[in-house]
């Protein structure tokens, strides 16, 4: 450092020297200047940053097409000419491991795409809709984009689910359409049946038209009230409910109102239980719906004057198990996976006879889904069927509001602030 600094002091001078015309200095800062220049030279060179190699393999790993491939999870296949070169983990799952090397057009034998597999068709066009690869009930959407030198790419896109809701969606709406034009026809024909002067007049006709009517009307209603009930529900599907709720409590509510409502004998509705407090984290508006619907069903299909038990206890630290069974006809076996399906009936006219909208059920599951719980339908022809739900219990730290139980003398205490 000392060395540099004299070297820049001798050049500063020899420059003022050449300045003020003095042939000494000039011969000084000639000779400054080479002393600089031969301690440059002799000073060793900074090192050069070694640039990144990125076209040198060897410092790059191989992932290879293949590792590339595997990590998408549609099914893709890479097509050379008419045969499968590489095919992904999910092709192969869907397709078969023979798949590789083998003619597309038998990797996958569907007539409508023949031709755009084989590149006889622009890859460019709406997706090609296959049924039953995989599986009978599956569908996907098939598109070829082209890669260079004449290969192509497939790629199927699994469109089952979204099929499936939009099958469900057309269903809803024309089963909701054909549930409230049923009872519309029936009122339209008795009030023309009732602008007719003679049947009018006749009083016992009148009164029993006006009865059907009434009757047809209040089935509407509650198709409708199950509707909104059934959106609201789904509308909350994703808000977990937090206020602790007394089930036992609830139920005793329940089926208070489901005696005088009903008019039923005190022994039909059985209530047992291991008499633990049963707190769940709920909707109370919900849960008691739950639990009209369930018990209500119970009353419905069960054998006139056979009682129905609602079992309520603890089945762990953290859950809530509820039991409700009938002693009735029960449900065949092929019904039980889709019971719960909106408008779903086993008997459907049994079920419109005794004033059902066939959403009961659909209503229960949702709700039980809602609350995070699980539900499970179990039947014995010509013995009963029995309806289970685990809920969540609610934390013992958690009031009516969903926050810190806090007592009247709790309250009264000085803050620790």
């Amino acid at each position: 450092m000392r060395i540099l600094l004299s070297l820049i002091a001798g050049v500063a001078a020899g420059t003022l020297a050449w300045l003020l015309h003095s042939p000494v200095a000039v011969t000084a800062f000639c000779a400054t200047l080479a002393v600089v220049a031969l301690f440059l030279a002799a000073a060793p060179a900074p090192p050069t940053p070694r640039l990144l190699e990125v076209d040198d393999d060897r410092d790059q790993p191989d992932l290879g097409i293949d590792i590339v491939l595997d990590a998408i999870r549609d099914p893709l296949l890479v097509i050379e000419g008419q045969r499968v070169r590489n095919a992904n983990r999910a092709a192969r799952a869907l397709l078969g491991d023979h798949i590789v090397g083998e003619d597309v057009r038998l990797a996958i034998r569907h007539p409508a795409a023949a031709d755009r597999l084989a590149g006889r068709q622009p890859g460019d066009g709406a997706p090609v809709e296959l049924v039953g690869l995989g599986d009978h009930a599956r569908r996907f959407a098939l598109t070829v984009h082209p890669l260079r030198d004449g290969a192509r790419l497939a790629r199927l896109v699994d469109r089952t689910a979204i099929h499936a809701a939009e099958r469900s969606r057309v269903d809803f709406v024309a089963n909701a359409s054909h549930e409230l034009r049923t009872p519309l026809a029936t009122l339209l024909g008795f009030i023309e049946t009732l602008e007719d002067r003679n049947a009018a007049e006749d009083g016992p006709t009148r009164a029993r038209f006006l009865k059907i009517m009434f009757g047809e009307a209040k089935r509407m209603q509650r198709l409708v009230d199950d509707l909104m009930s059934l959106s609201r529900i789904e509308a909350d599907k994703y808000s977990l409910p937090e206020t602790a709720v007394p089930l036992d409590r609830l139920l005793a509510d329940v089926r208070r109102a489901l005696v005088a409502g009903l008019e039923l004998d005190d022994a039909r509705i059985i209530v047992v239980g291991d008499g633990a407090p049963c707190d769940v984290a709920g909707d109370p508006a919900q849960l008691s719906q739950l639990l009209h619907n369930v018990i209500g069903n119970a009353l419905k299909y069960g054998r006139s004057g056979t009682p129905v038990t609602v079992d309520l206890r603890c089945a762990s630290p953290a859950m809530v198990r509820l039991a409700v069974s009938d002693q009735g006809d029960g449900i065949p076996p092929e019904h039980l996976p889709r019971i719960t399906e909106r408008f779903y009936r086993v008997d459907p006219g049994r079920s419109r006879a005794l004033g059902g909208t066939g959403l009961g059920l659909a209503i229960v599951k949702h709700i039980v889904e809602r609350h995070r719980g699980r539900l499970s339908i179990d039947s014995v022809v010509g013995t009963g069927t029995t309806v289970t739900m685990l809920l969540p219990r609610a934390p013992e730290t958690l009031s009516s509001n969903g926050h810190e139980t806090v007592t009247g003398e709790e309250a009264k205490r000085p803050s620790a602030a």
